[in-house]
Parts: structure tokens; C-alpha cells; sequence
């Protein structure tokens, strides 16, 4: 069986879900044995590595790794000792995802959303995103008015639920549909219909509509919306949510502008909004507009539709989100920051951005902090090896996978409560995308011979998602500084805790982890991640 086999188990045969479940043990395990069998905590470790293992629970059994081990590295946990509050990791609901789903046999399509939102029977994903009109993740520019409708009277989200041609781009056209009516917003549906699934879903416009704006350099691509269809376009949004609603669908946040500082050489749907343009247009328009329609409660933003501003790049959030919040007036309806992380090769030069994020979370302590979009590139030629090696894209070289468990791990050390990557499923092409733009994705689909695809991505973001839940609390976890390893550590509403280290180096290392005076000894395996998962016996 080759490697690449390995990651495209079936649902039947995938049984690593089972926390009762002792698989067996490669060459390259690892163990995990309470001291005493007297603990007040059992720990479950679960692992992913270059090696091949795939959030596989290992066996309780101690077993040594060959060759040269690193330093022996000591952690402990405060569980009394919290911070911020997550909401959830996930990735986003698109049009071309709903569209690879749309190629599957009812069946086979049930199983991939079940091992995406089942929290027993897969990753348990519990903060999405999806688009407002098109984005660069659609088969075509769309709206959902006609082209002049300043009443509105046309509006409707008919788009994301009327299935597909098979006409619609080059690269989808002679593919077979085996469910053409299929659509987004049957894909949340049937999402939020798997057994255990609960997500929450902030939504985002890529631009208005073009007779909206002014200065594209292409339909819905580039320019800004003019001054005098801010109050419009407030209105369009908050339709939008009420149109979801009728949908039985609640959106969970918002965002104003995806990336408001990418629209002068953007290549797919796109729309500027300076600082200033961003302030004005929130506390003007679109902040009074969603308190009008009932979606907005600026005396509680935790109640209803929460507003999220900037939705661009972290290592310049602060210059954009100062002038909003600086405004008691605007600052009322934002319920906090969304930021993405591109570009991916600064990251680690830039410490992750660290300063940047603990800048935002101390000027503005009230304010929540969400990632809402992160992607690589694809090496279509090699959708599993590249996340292990070194890639290189737009954004210059690095290690996917390091370069994922970094950012995620730093970033919830640093305040963020929930991180979402940009498309939940794509092709095996990364596609359709009409922009030749072609991003991997945690899930991805052949859609002539329906093979499924689970990348490392799906099984790094497993490592959060599945094992910090909703409401869950970061705590304090001390330890020395060690080159190449990395971790973080949560309580969840249940008391479990969890305890996510990377070890990105090429030797293994020896960790003892001290919860509540007892010590927990294991080894973490060279180019690995690992869940010690605490549960109280």
C-alpha cells in the first residue's frame, strides 16, 4: 500500500474517531503512560507526521524511537489559569466546493460532510465562512439583483440554490453532475443536518454588484463602491442575512469587505474601502441598517449578527482597525476583528505577527479576534507531499504544514478565539476557479472518478477542531523554549483538556506534562503534531 493510499481511507474503514479504539503501533509511535494509574486525568495522544500516521490514537504502551532523541522537555499545565474563549476552527462553505460535492453520489457526499462536521465520526469543524455574492471561489461573477435595482425589489439569494448547468466555465463543462441541483446553500443544509454538527458561519462580500461601484478594471473586480450606494448596499447586506434566515440558515458574523486593501490589482471579484471608508460606511450604514432589521444589538453584540471589520491581512490590522474603533459611534456595532495571514513566507520572519495581534488584543481587550481565511497554492501533482516539503506560490517558500501549526498555535497564543481556512473542499485541481488561481484545500475531490482526497490540512485542523470546543478556555501552560517545538493548551466545557504541541524538528523529543501534580510522560515523534487529550478518569 503506497503512502499516498494511506490518505485516502474510506469512512468505513476510518475508525481513528473511536476514543476507546488502541490502534497499532508503526515504527515511528509514540506512547503516553500516566506515572500512576492513580491520575485524576487519563490522557489520550493522538498524532499526525510526516511518517504517514494520521491523527492516529496511540497506544498507552511506552515504545522508544530509534536514532538520536532531542531535549526532554517539561511542561505544566494551570487549568485555573484562563484566557481567551474560542468559537471554533473550520474552513468555508464556496460555490466550486458545493459544486466538487454536487459530482458525488448522495451517499459518498454524506460521508465526506460527516467526516468534516461529525465531532465523533470526524473533525467536528465549528466556525466557517462563506461569500456574499461571487468571490474568487464561484464558476462566474454573480449578484443577487438585477443590474440597476436601487429598490431591491429584485434581491434574492436564488443563486446559491439553483444548482448548476454543467455550462458554467470551461473547467467544469463535459463533468458530470450527479446531483445538479445541488448548491451552497444545500450544502450548509445538508452540513448542519449531520448528527453532532454545530458550526457557526460568518459571511463575507467580495464586491457589489459593478453598477455599485467605480474604477474596476473588470466585472465585480477592482474599484470601490461609490459614496452614494453605501445606504444601498447596507441594505443589500442586511437582505442578505434575512434571506438566509428564510433559509434556515442564521448566520453567525459578518464582515463588511473581504480584503478592502486588495482591490487595485486583484485578478477576481474585489472592492476598496480605505480605514476611514470602512469607519464611515459601518457606523452610517450598514451598523444601523442591521439594528433597524433586528439583526444587530449594539447593547449586546454577543446576541445576535456579529459585525467583524477589516477581514484582510494581520500584519497591518491595527492601522485599519484604529480609526473604526477610536469611534465610540462605529465601535458600538463592531463585535470584533477578522484578519487572514497572507503573505504565507513573512510569516515566520515577522514572528507570526505576534506583536501585532498582542497590540490589537490590549488596545482593544473587549473586542473578539477571529482568523477568517488562510490557503496554499496546490501542487496538483502532489496534493500530499507538498504540505511536508518545502512549496513555493505567490507568497515566496515555505513548509505547509509547519507554516500551518505555527500560525494556528501562535495565533491562539496571542488572543485569537477561532480559525477558519478559505475552501472547505476544491478538485484534486484546485478548482473550478475561472481566475487560474489554484489553492489545496482540507478535502479534495476528483470529480470524474470521485476519489476523496484527505490532505494533511483536514488532519492539522482535526487537531484543534475535534479536540477544543466551542466555549472552550486557552490556560496558561509553561514550559521552556525549545527551537522547533511549539504548543498550546485548552479547557473544555466538559473539564477535559487539551494540549496541542508541534515538533517540527528531525529527532523526537521527550515531554512530561504535570496536570494537577501528576506527571504524564510520553514522546512526541520527529516532524509530528500531537492532541494529549485529558480526560478526567
Amino acid at each position: 500500500m503506497t503512502d499516498r493510499t494511506l490518505h485516502r481511507i474510506s469512512l468505513m474503514t476510518f475508525a481513528w474517531l473511536m476514543p476507546s479504539l488502541v490502534l497499532a503501533l508503526s515504527l515511528v509511535s509514540v506512547g503516553c503512560k500516566p506515572k500512576s494509574d492513580s491520575a485524576a486525568y487519563k490522557a489520550f495522544v493522538y498524532q499526525t507526521s510526516q511518517a504517514g500516521d494520521n491523527l492516529q490514537l496511540l497506544s498507552n504502551d511506552e515504545v522508544q524511537f530509534p536514532g538520536v532523541h532531542g531535549k526532554q522537555v517539561a511542561l505544566e499545565l494551570f487549568p485555573d489559569k484562563e484566557f481567551q474563549k474560542y468559537y471554533g476552527f473550520g474552513a468555508s462553505f464556496t460555490e466550486s466546493s458545493a459544486w466538487n460535492l454536487a459530482t458525488l453520489p448522495s451517499e459518498q457526499r454524506h460521508e465526506v460532510l460527516t467526516r468534516l462536521f461529525s465531532p465523533s465520526e470526524g473533525a467536528g469543524f465549528t466556525l466557517t465562512r462563506t461569500h456574499i455574492n461571487s468571490s474568487d471561489y464561484a464558476n462566474n461573477h454573480y449578484t443577487y439583483v438585477e443590474d440597476g435595482d436601487v429598490d431591491l425589489s429584485t434581491f434574492s439569494v436564488y443563486e446559491d440554490m439553483r444548482g448548476f448547468t454543467g455550462d458554467e466555465n470551461e473547467q467544469v463543462r463535459g463533468i458530470e453532475l450527479a446531483e445538479p441541483s445541488y448548491d451552497l446553500i444545500p450544502m450548509i443544509l445538508e452540513a448542519s443536518n449531520i448528527p453532532g454538527a454545530d458550526f457557526k458561519i460568518i459571511a463575507s462580500p467580495w464586491s457589489p454588484p459593478s453598477w455599485m461601484k467605480t474604477g474596476e478594471t473588470a466585472e465585480m473586480t477592482n474599484g470601490t463602491l461609490l459614496p452614494e450606494y453605501y445606504g444601498l448596499w447596507a441594505k443589500y447586506l442586511s437582505k442578505y442575512v434575512s434571506a438566509y434566515a428564510e433559509q434556515g440558515i442564521t448566520l453567525w458574523g459578518i464582515t463588511p469587505q473581504n480584503e478592502p486593501l486588495h482591490a487595485h490589482d486583484a485578478r477576481w471579484d474585489s472592492n476598496g474601502f480605505t480605514p476611514e471608508q470602512g469607519r464611515d460606511f459601518l457606523r452610517d450604514h450598514l451598523g444601523p441598517q442591521l439594528v433597524k432589521d433586528g439583526h444587530l444589538n449594539p447593547d449586546d453584540l454577543d446576541s445576535g449578527l456579529r459585525v467583524l471589520i477589516y477581514d484582510h491581512n494581520k500584519s497591518t490590522l491595527n492601522d485599519y482597525v484604529t480609526p473604526t474603533y477610536q469611534d465610540p459611534e462605529a465601535s458600538k456595532y463592531a463585535w470584533g476583528t477578522a484578519f487572514h495571514w497572507y503573505a504565507n513566507s513573512e510569516l515566520e520572519a515577522n514572528n507570526w505577527y505576534a506583536e501585532e495581534l498582542d497590540a490589537l488584543r490590549t488596545a482593544w481587550p473587549q473586542k473578539g479576534m477571529i482568523h477568517s481565511e488562510s490557503s496554499i497554492d496546490i501542487d496538483a501533482e502532489d496534493p500530499i507531499g507538498q504540505y511536508w516539503r518545502e512549496s513555493t506560490d505567490y507568497a515566496g517558500t515555505f513548509v505547509p504544514f509547519d507554516t500551518y501549526a505555527y500560525d494556528i498555535i501562535s495565533d491562539l497564543n496571542h488572543g485569537t478565539q477561532g480559525y477558519v481556512e478559505w475552501c472547505i473542499i476544491l478538485s484534486h485541481k484546485g478548482q473550478p476557479n475561472p481566475y487560474d488561481n489554484f489553492n489545496s484545500a482540507p478535502v479534495l475531490i476528483n470529480p470524474v472518478t470521485h476519489e476523496v482526497i484527505y490532505t494533511p490540512l483536514y488532519y492539522l485542523l482535526s487537531h484543534f477542531s475535534k479536540f477544543i470546543r466551542p466555549e472552550a478556555r486557552r490556560i496558561e501552560v509553561k514550559g521552556e523554549d525549545v527551537e522547533g517545538l511549539i504548543y498550546t493548551a485548552a479547557k473544555n466545557p466538559d473539564g477535559s483538556i487539551a494540549v496541542v504541541v508541534f515538533n517540527r524538528n528531525e529527532v523526537a523529543h521527550e515531554l512530561t506534562i504535570t496536570l494537577e501534580g501528576d506527571s504524564h510522560a510520553m514522546q512526541i515523534a520527529p516532524r509530528a503534531m500531537q492532541t494529549i487529550h485529558f480526560q478526567s478518569r
